[in-house]
């Protein structure tokens, strides 16, 4: 399957609580999803409650209808008590790369 869509997302977690938002983003239980080909969480070598996301996914509407369905809304009301600040958002278009692991 192609990556027709990438997301990325940088969120800081409230002070020592980048731990739970790391545990919380591998243990999505709506992921893996079919259209969901990519989906890489890291860390601030500097900062260990930032974190980032990268996600590659087969189109934008994937993208978008998934984020809009009941589990993740419910997974995301999870997530955002543990974020402190504003997020950094970022929409891209995938061009090329190779698997790492």
């Amino acid at each position: 399957m192609t990556v027709g869509h990438g997301f990325h997302a940088v969120m800081t977690a409230q002070p020592g609580r980048g731990d739970e938002v790391v545990a919380l983003l591998l243990d999505a239980p709506s992921l893996p999803h079919e259209d969901c080909i990519v989906f890489l969480v890291s860390r601030s070598a500097a900062d260990p409650d930032v974190v980032s996301v990268t996600e590659g996914w087969a189109s934008r509407d994937a993208h978008a209808a998934f984020f809009a369905g009941p589990a993740a809304q419910a997974f995301l009301a999870r997530l955002q008590p543990l974020l402190t600040g504003e997020s950094q958002y970022a929409d891209t278009v995938p061009v090329g790369g190779k698997p790492a692991f």
